[in-house]
């Protein structure tokens, strides 16, 4: 009996102590974390910045605990922290050069000209710009073109090959688990639905999209040729050749890269051009080191503020790990920034394909009344479609990039029919009482019918009529005028100039010009909402389905939108002002 308590005592005790130990180092690492993620990074002489880009492009992006506890490869980065990286080196003296690296890169056309634009006015300051890429993607050689030198792995590839669109459609396989979608719409170009209710594209979906594809196209092409001195219509004849499956030696020889080296031979080279001897180390920062690296831009001391507020994502998506923008949220934030009196203006950074129609109107009243007191100026990312364009379009003036996908003024309702699922393939039934011929509807065992249905219709109705009104009195366009422009199509930022819906193009900076013209403010301090969260704050916040989502998005890429979208169809809005798709550069 000694024994066995002396045996169990001595296991209580090693537990204990293995415990107590495990949570001393747990709370290292997370001091460590904590601590890593707040330290200034200190910029040796002779510095190069390493922009190494592989993954996918968002507005702004903070990577979970979880990511940084394990030390997850991260293969998304934000925007916002991308351009601020660049501005630093150009003004940091230590910095010598830029070094771009890309890898498997895909992003949306305005976010990649905007890092484009970012590159071109860093090589303003005569430092050096260097790319290079085992296999460029399409997106990673638009931004390597600004390069002073675009370097090709001898064995690479270069992808030019053009854009293309391309829908998955959901009709057949729906009817085949016995699924129907009923649908509500009004516009001609209103698409998001088609994949539902059809097999192919409808020919207005077929003639918008070509139309916004080759507007993009061209706005690509104008830059590249510039960049590498060549004319569009040579970069549209190698791109009718596909250069991405020729030889290494095409791509310098056609004029679209410099030369070849291998990777060593890159790492020399760029020894060479910051004075470094072959047997020295060259010393270098990656994007997460330059987020810490300290702007050389003096503070101002005034207390007046133009402030960027972000609004990114689908608006109140249902999905329970995606921020997206929540409109109880943003319409709370916006009412605090009419409030501050050290607010002059606001720009208001929209990126977002659109969602619930009542959330777009909730956050266009707030736009509205934040209007009323001081300057609101609009900068579209890489969507501001449907109800992106809808809570954008009260603003005093919009900025847009050339190629952001905008307009899309629709609206549609969809109610699934699961009733031949669940009855004839599943063997289920229902039955019940009502007091009321339509107190029942929306029921799971039958569709909708006629009178229903009509009622349907005429809230969409209803909801375009306001849509449409809200752009006409925004953008001072007779409502006539707008209903031809409207219909649900979608316009490229360079088409929505000329029809009115945007004033300016341009990117983030051209719309904080704006806003301090429109303040009347020389001296301002730049201020960012919402805010970013602190390590410990994310940590409480983050729910224990995010990394297994994060997972599946990582894996499925560009299509796991979709899928998330039908997965969330029964806890969706009624009415929805939503882009029918993403478009990647690849």
């Amino acid at each position: 009996m000694k024994e066995f308590l002396r045996s169990t005592l001595a296991t209580i005790t090693g537990v204990l102590i293995c415990g107590f130990i495990f949570i001393i180092l747990g709370v290292s690492i997370l001091a460590g974390i904590m601590a890593s993620s707040d330290t200034e990074t200190i910029v040796p002489a002779n510095s190069v910045f390493t922009l190494e880009l592989k993954g996918t492009i968002q507005e702004r992006y903070q990577p979970s605990p979880i990511d940084q506890f394990f030390e997850y490869q991260i293969s998304t980065y934000g925007l916002e922290d991308i351009l601020s990286a660049i501005q630093k080196a150009k003004e940091n003296n230590l910095i010598k050069g830029i070094y771009l690296h890309t890898g498997a890169f895909s992003c949306p056309a305005a976010s990649l000209q905007a890092i484009h634009r970012a590159l071109t006015d860093f090589k303003k300051s005569g430092k050096f710009l260097v790319a290079y890429a085992d296999s460029y993607t399409q997106g990673g050689y638009y931004l390597a073109s600004v390069a002073d030198k675009v370097i090709v792995n001898p064995s690479g590839s270069l992808s030019w090959h053009g854009l293309a669109s391309e829908t998955m459609f959901l009709k057949d396989f729906l009817a085949k688990i016995g699924v129907k979608m009923q649908i509500f719409r009004v516009g001609t170009y209103k698409s998001a639905v088609e994949p539902m209710i059809s097999t192919e594209m409808s020919p207005a979906n077929r003639e918008q999209t070509l139309a916004f594809l080759e507007s993009t196209w061209k706005s690509l092409v104008n830059d590249v040729a510039a960049s590498r001195h060549l004319s569009t219509d040579s970069l549209n004849l190698l791109a009718d050749r596909n250069m991405d499956f020729q030889p290494a030696e095409t791509y310098v020889r056609c004029g679209l890269a410099d030369t070849l080296m291998y990777q060593d031979e890159v790492l020399s080279y760029l020894k060479s051009l910051t004075g470094l001897s072959e047997d020295e180390n060259l010393q270098t920062l990656n994007l997460d080191e330059m987020t810490r690296v300290k702007s050389a831009t003096p503070t101002s001391k005034t207390r007046d503020v133009i402030a960027v507020y972000y609004a990114y994502g689908e608006i109140d998506n249902s999905s329970s790990y995606d921020e997206g923008i929540n409109s109880e949220k943003v319409t709370k934030d916006l009412r605090d920034l009419r409030n501050d009196k050290h607010v002059k203006a606001v720009v208001f950074r929209v990126n977002s394909p659109g969602g619930s129609a009542y959330g777009s109107e909730q956050i266009w009243r707030e736009v509205s009344l934040l209007k009323a007191e001081k300057p609101v100026v609009v900068s579209m990312g890489d969507y501001a479609a449907s109800g992106g364009y809808y809570i954008s379009c009260a603003a005093n003036k919009i900025v847009a990039e050339p190629t952001t996908l905008t307009g899309s003024i629709g609206i549609f309702g969809m109610v699934p029919d699961v009733s031949e699922l669940l009855n004839d393939k599943l063997g289920l039934h229902f039955d019940g009482v009502k007091t009321h011929k339509m107190a029942d509807m929306g029921s799971m065992g039958r569709p909708l019918n006629a009178e229903e249905s009509a009622l349907m219709q005429q809230m969409v109705n209803q909801g375009y009529a306001l849509f449409t009104k809200r752009c006409a009195e925004g953008r001072n366009i007779p409502l006539e005028e707008l209903y031809k422009i409207a219909e649900g199509r979608v316009w490229t930022g360079s088409m929505a100039k000329e029809l009115k819906l945007v004033d300016e193009l341009g990117g983030l900076d051209t719309a904080i010009q704006l806003a301090a013209q429109l303040g009347k403010v020389k001296d301002y301090k730049l201020k960012s909402y919402p805010g970013k969260q602190d390590f410990l704050t994310e940590l409480l916040n983050t729910r224990a389905d995010r990394y297994i989502h994060s997972e599946l998005q990582e894996t499925f890429g560009e299509y796991y939108r979709g899928f998330d979208w039908i997965r969330h169809i029964q806890q969706a809005d009624r009415l929805q002002a939503r882009l029918p798709f993403d478009l990647h550069i690849q």
